[in-house]
C-alpha cells in the first residue's frame, strides 16, 4: 500500500525521509496496513461509512445544494503521537488556557494588561465578541473557558504551532469519539498491540467540569446542554454530548426564567436549572440584552447569570479570548501572567490596524494568508498563493474599511499523513489536530483530539464546510 506513496517536500508525520523509512512509533501500523489490498481496506472503509450512516452521524452545511446531511468524510489510517511529544502539547496547552482565563478576568476587571501598555484597549474593546455586561461581574470559580479547542498545525521542520483557540462553542468532540470506536472495530488487534491511550471518558469529564461550577453546592447540580435545534451544523454533536452525559439537550423555548431563576419545562413540571452547556453564541443567548430577534434564547438569562442563579459554560463573553487579533497576543499574555516563555509558538501575525503591517499586507496578498478576526470554519478568508487578482481586490478594499478586522499570516506548509484516497492509492494529505481542553477542578486535556485532513489534493483547509475529513489520533502510552 505504501510503495508508490510520495513524501514530498513537507514534513510527513510517518516518514522520515523520500526512502519511506517510518518513524518507530508507525511500526505496528505500518507492517499492518502494508499487508492489506486496496480492495480490503476499501471494504473496512464502506463498512465504516455504512456505519456512521446507520448510527447518524452526520453534519450540515449550510447553502449545499445536494442535500444537507452528510457523514463526516473518515479516514481510516490514524494518526499516531509518542508520549514524549504528547507530554510537550500538555504542558503547552495547559499554559495557555490558564494564560487565556487571566486575561478574561482581567479585561472585565481591572484591565491591568491594558493599563501596562501590553494590548491596546482598542484591541480588547473592539473585538466582537467584547461583551461590557461582563465587566465587573464574578464568574463562578473564576473560570471563564470550561471548554476549548486549540488548533495546532506542524510546520515543515515538525514543530507544533498554535493556528488559533476556539473558546465559544468548539465542536468536533463527538467525531473524535466516534472515530475511536470505527477504528476499534476495523482494526481491533492493531489498536490493542499500539498501547494507545483511551478518550472514552470525556464525556464524563465534562459532566463533572460542568457540575463544578454550580451555584448549589451540597445537592446534586442540574446540568442541561442549550442548542439552537436540530437545524444547526453540529446537532449531532450536542444529542451525543447530552445522552453520553446524562443529561436533558434543550432549546430555548424549554427553558424559562422566573424571579431571577431557570427552569426547565418538564413533563413533571418545573425543575430548576444550576448549569448551561450552552453550544450558541451570546448574541442568541437573551434577546433582551443581544440580538432582539433571537427566537433561540431564553428572556431573562442574562439577568440570573448575572445575578450567580445559574452558571453558563463556556461564560458570556470568552469570544474575545478566540478573536484572531486577540491571539497574536497570546505569547505576551503567557509572560504577562505566567512569567513564561509560551512552550507552544504561534504563528507569525500581522495585524491590520497597524500601519506598517497593513502596508506589509496589502503589499504581499499573493503571497499571505488573510483572515478575518471573527470568521470560522474556513469562512472569510484569503489564500493568497491560489486566489484570484479579483479577490485580492476585493480583500484589499475590505482591509482598508474596516483594519482591525482582519489579519494575515505568511502560508505554513502543514504537515502531511498518509490518507486513504477515493478507495484506490494512500497519499499524502494536509492535517491539523484540535485537541480538547475542560477546566474544571483541574485542567484535563483528552489524549490525541481531532485530526482534520485536507482532503482535497493539494489543499491547505481541513474544515469539514471545506470538504475536509478526520483521522482517529493515537496518543501511545509509552
Amino acid at each position: 500500500m505504501f510503495n508508490d506513496y510520495q513524501k514530498g517536500a513537507f514534513f510527513d508525520e510517518m516518514f522520515s525521509n523520500e526512502q519511506l523509512d517510518h518513524f518507530d512509533h508507525y511500526s505496528p501500523l505500518h507492517e499492518r496496513f502494508s499487508r492489506l489490498s486496496p480492495q480490503e481496506l476499501s471494504d473496512k472503509q464502506l463498512l465504516v461509512n455504512d456505519g456512521f450512516l446507520e448510527q447518524g452521524i452526520t453534519f450540515t452545511v449550510y447553502g449545499d445544494d445536494q442535500g444537507t446531511e452528510r457523514i463526516f468524510p473518515f479516514d481510516l489510517i490514524p494518526r499516531i503521537i509518542p508520549n514524549s511529544e504528547w507530554q510537550t502539547i500538555e504542558q503547552g496547552l495547559t499554559q495557555r488556557i490558564l494564560a487565556l482565563n487571566l486575561f478574561l478576568h482581567d479585561i472585565y476587571h481591572d484591565a491591568e494588561i491594558v493599563k501596562d501598555g501590553i494590548i491596546p484597549e482598542s484591541v480588547v474593546k473592539g473585538a466582537a465578541h467584547y461583551r461590557p455586561e461582563m465587566v465587573g461581574v464574578d464568574v463562578p470559580q473564576d473560570i471563564y473557558l470550561q471548554i476549548c479547542g486549540t488548533d495546532l498545525i506542524r510546520d515543515d521542520q515538525g514543530n507544533y504551532l498554535v493556528l488559533e483557540d476556539n473558546g465559544r462553542c468548539p465542536s468536533g468532540v463527538s467525531y473524535l469519539l466516534e472515530n475511536r470506536e470505527a477504528m476499534k472495530r476495523a482494526f481491533p488487534k492493531l489498536y490493542r498491540q499500539s498501547g494507545v491511550r483511551p478518550v472514552d471518558n470525556y464525556p464524563e469529564i465534562l459532566h463533572k467540569t460542568l457540575e463544578h461550577l454550580t451555584p448549589r453546592p451540597g445537592q446534586k447540580p442540574v446540568c442541561v446542554l442549550l442548542t439552537p435545534g436540530v437545524y444547526n451544523s453540529a446537532y449531532f454533536e450536542h444529542s451525543f454530548l447530552a445522552l453520553k452525559m446524562g443529561i436533558e439537550i434543550v432549546e430555548g423555548r424549554d427553558l424559562i426564567v422566573l424571579n431571577g431563576y431557570v427552569f426547565m419545562r418538564t413533563t413533571k413540571g418545573l425543575v430548576q436549572v444550576d448549569v448551561i452547556y450552552r453550544r450558541l453564541d451570546d448574541d442568541f443567548l437573551d434577546p433582551r440584552v443581544f440580538r432582539k430577534d433571537s427566537m433561540l434564547g431564553v428572556p431573562g438569562l442574562m439577568e440570573a447569570y448575572l445575578n450567580g442563579n445559574v452558571a453558563l459554560a463556556n461564560a458570556v463573553g470568552t469570544g474575545v479570548a478566540d478573536d484572531k487579533v486577540t491571539y497574536a497576543y497570546v505569547p505576551d499574555m503567557i509572560k504577562y501572567y505566567l512569567d513564561q516563555d509560551p512552550i507552544l509558538d504561534s504563528v507569525p501575525t500581522y495585524l491590520a490596524w497597524r500601519d506598517d503591517d497593513r502596508k506589509f499586507i496589502l503589499e504581499n496578498l499573493e503571497s499571505l494568508v488573510v483572515k478575518a478576526a471573527n470568521e470560522s470554519g474556513g469562512y472569510g478568508m484569503l489564500m493568497g498563493p491560489s486566489s484570484t487578482a479579483k479577490e485580492r481586490a476585493e480583500f484589499s478594499d475590505r482591509i482598508k474599511e474596516n483594519p482591525r478586522n482582519y489579519i494575515a499570516q505568511p502560508v505554513v506548509s502543514l504537515s502531511r499523513h498518509p490518507t486513504f484516497c477515493q478507495g484506490e492509492a494512500i497519499e499524502g494529505r494536509h492535517i491539523d489536530l484540535r485537541p480538547f481542553i475542560l477546566y474544571g477542578e483541574k485542567i484535563e486535556i483528552i489524549p490525541g483530539g481531532l485530526t482534520r485532513v485536507a482532503l482535497t489534493k493539494d489543499s491547505l483547509i481541513v474544515n469539514s464546510s471545506q470538504g475536509g475529513g478526520s483521522k482517529d489520533t493515537w496518543v501511545l502510552h509509552h
